[in-house]
């Protein structure tokens, strides 16, 4: 699956704002019929467009009412060392969201807690003693004005709707 059309744009905005729609719903949605719209989304799925389906849980709900902004300063940024911290920090459940940075830090982490107090606690006694890690800078969220949400499709609409080549 080298491009995509219109009806893969479809199922992807479609599945983004509902991933359990049943195929006959989303085949309505995107004006197709149910059998080549479920082979449509095994070849999404297949080619890696979709990478899964989750539930989004309320984290307050479940008892974590702080996120954390850390930003992680390695000692040193080699191949190594680097690996090392990344695989650590892919291994702590509080950890959310991890991203390598440009500028100053090397990684910014995501990271949920209970409260202040089991925040400090994991900082303490977690992040800060991952391998290679020389400093910490946390900020904390006051407020979500907007979650992950879908991804924006609009770029590839004009080109799903160009007419293909054939070679």
């Amino acid at each position: 699956m080298e491009t995509l059309d219109k009806f893969d744009l479809a199922i992807l905005s479609e599945l983004q704002n509902n991933a359990r729609l049943t195929n006959a719903e989303l085949a309505q949605r995107v004006g197709l019929s149910a059998a080549p719209c479920w082979r449509r989304v095994r070849a999404l799925e297949e080619a890696g467009f979709i990478l899964g389906y989750h539930a989004e849980i309320d984290r307050h709900k479940v008892g974590l009412g702080v996120l954390a902004f850390v930003r992680l300063d390695a000692e040193r940024n080699t191949g190594d060392l680097t690996r090392a911290m990344e695989e650590a920090i892919a291994r702590i459940p509080e950890v959310v969201a991890c991203h390598y940075i440009s500028g100053s830090g090397t990684f910014e982490l995501q990271v949920v807690a209970r409260d202040l107090d089991s925040f400090s606690h994991f900082a303490r006694n977690v992040l800060l003693n991952l391998p290679n890690v020389k400093d910490m800078h946390t900020s904390f969220s006051l407020g979500e004005v907007k979650m992950a949400g879908a991804l924006p499709l609009t770029h590839l609409a004009t080109t799903a709707l160009q007419p293909k080549t054939v070679k």
